[in-house]
């Protein structure tokens, strides 16, 4: 029986992507695990692992192809012994097939927006759709008969990538759910029924379960393409077509600025002692010896210290290091902190996980390589989706001071202006001082005025003391 390859949803909020590559040719035979093609998501290019084995018998999306929807069919492969000319033609039909509804990935933005500048692995599998007829056969019990959750116990179980996404965020043991795909693959409607079922979920998943229930709010319906460009005379423009990146980085600012009410809190603070301290470790960095010769073996930024003060207030104020649900507040124990990074056409939103328990060195060593690989698209989902909070740091370009968007699921994001010198005013005397504005953005929900005066006032407490976040 032919075996059809779907475009996998790679990450939650993928709908569609660009089929750039594909790395096996019609006749080439696979195996589970193998690579045969890179998919670019939204915010990264991707590979694409087999799930099955058999030939290659026919590619219906050739390499090169843009907005293949997710669960489209992609390719058909060839059973052992079957005749690879026979399954192409018989691959042909269930195209429309690929399309299925309980396949079909969640249009609820999730992650990867943010505000301002300076995103991949996971689970990667093709994802065979549903057949109409005949339901799977279910593994047997040693008496014959089939187990009652459709899987024997040690059993390998078969899952499709945005299954496994699903029953991870539900807090379900995919050992507990029956498949009803191809060969008792489990599929999201499967994962979704177990859930319905009452499957006993963490209670710390529960809100998080119920939340991604909640359809993001309407937004109000913009001018139509034909009524902006009636404004313009013809001729004096030219239309870029929207990629993927741009499409998601628009949606999820209307979800943010729609469903958000934000509130703003700017204070300044002065750096003399962060900068001073920040080049004695610069100048205490043993050298290590690469390639490319000796180099120190780590160089700190001013941002470094930023998310490292950011991370280490959010510990302090725990009130704040929260994300805002219908159901509940998800109180994090720790501080991961995303870090707005500009990439061409877009930013993304690289996460430096529990950044309150690392060092500075770490930190800017990861930093740095997160923004590298982001600049390339290679990031993995897990590294730039989730988080607790995020810096959007723009001092480099000379801005005073701006208002960042929240990146749901955050309760803040703190915007970073330049540090520049000023006057102030020290004893009643005149000094000069360099000073860096921050504003730190909150969601009213789930942070009020006074948390978030508190919050900022524990930041500053530690740029102004930079000598805290050393021990």
């Amino acid at each position: 029986m032919p075996i059809n390859i779907t475009m996998p949803a790679l990450s939650p909020t993928m709908e569609e992507g660009n089929l750039s590559k594909w790395l096996v040719k019609e006749g080439d035979k696979v195996a589970p695990g193998d690579v045969i093609a890179e998919i670019e998501t939204d915010k990264a290019t991707m590979e694409v692992e087999a799930v099955d084995e058999g030939t290659v018998a026919k590619i219906v999306v050739p390499a090169g192809t843009e907005g293949v929807k997710v669960n489209a069919l992609i390719a058909v492969l060839a059973g052992e012994g079957e005749d690879a000319s026979a399954a192409a033609k018989g691959g042909d039909a269930p195209a429309a097939k690929a399309e299925t509804k309980q396949e079909k990935a969640p249009t609820s933005p999730s992650e990867g927006g943010g505000r301002a500048e300076g995103a991949g692995g996971g689970e990667k599998a093709s994802q065979p759709p549903t057949p109409a007829a005949a339901p799977p056969t279910l593994p047997t019990s040693g008496e014959g008969k089939p187990a009652a959750n459709g899987h024997a116990a040690g059993e390998r179980i078969f899952a499709s990538p945005l299954a496994r996404r699903v029953a991870k965020e539900a807090g379900i043991d995919l050992s507990d759910v029956s498949g009803s795909g191809p060969h008792g693959r489990v599929v999201k409607a499967d994962v979704d029924a177990a859930v319905a079922g009452g499957a006993k979920a963490p209670a710390g998943k529960a809100a998080e379960t119920a939340a991604a229930k909640q359809a993001p709010a309407q937004a109000p319906k913009p001018m139509s393409d034909e009524a902006v460009l009636k404004l313009f005379e013809e001729g004096s423009y030219e239309l870029i077509p929207h990629d993927n990146m741009r499409k998601t980085i628009a949606r999820r600012l209307v979800e943010a600025k729609s469903t958000i009410p934000h509130f703003y809190l700017t204070l300044d603070c002065e750096l003399d002692a962060l900068l001073k301290l920040r080049g004695e470790l610069n100048a205490a960095a043993p050298v290590k010896k690469t390639d490319k010769g000796e180099v120190p073996a780590y160089k700190l930024s001013v941002n470094d210290m930023v998310i490292k003060a950011l991370a280490l207030a959010l510990i302090e104020v725990p009130d704040a290091n929260v994300s805002w649900t219908e159901g509940a507040m998800v109180k994090h124990s720790h501080a991961d902190v995303g870090v707005a990074v500009s990439i061409p056409g877009g930013l993304i939103t690289p996460i430096i996980r529990k950044a309150d328990q690392k060092t500075l060195s770490v930190i800017a060593n990861e930093m740095k390589d997160l923004a590298g690989r982001a600049r390339n698209r290679k990031l993995k989902p897990e590294e730039y989706q989730g988080g607790t909070t995020a810096v959007s740091n723009l001092g480099m370009f000379g801005i005073k001071d701006f208002s960042a968007v929240i990146n749901p699921p955050h309760a803040t994001i703190l915007a970073v202006g330049a540090g520049e010198q000023r006057a102030v005013v020290k004893n009643g005397e005149v000094k000069v001082a360099t000073v860096m504005s921050v504003t730190l953005s909150t969601d009213h929900r789930a942070v009020d005025g006074a948390l978030g005066a508190e919050l900022l006032g524990a930041f500053k407490r530690y740029i102004e003391n930079p000598i805290g976040m050393l021990v």
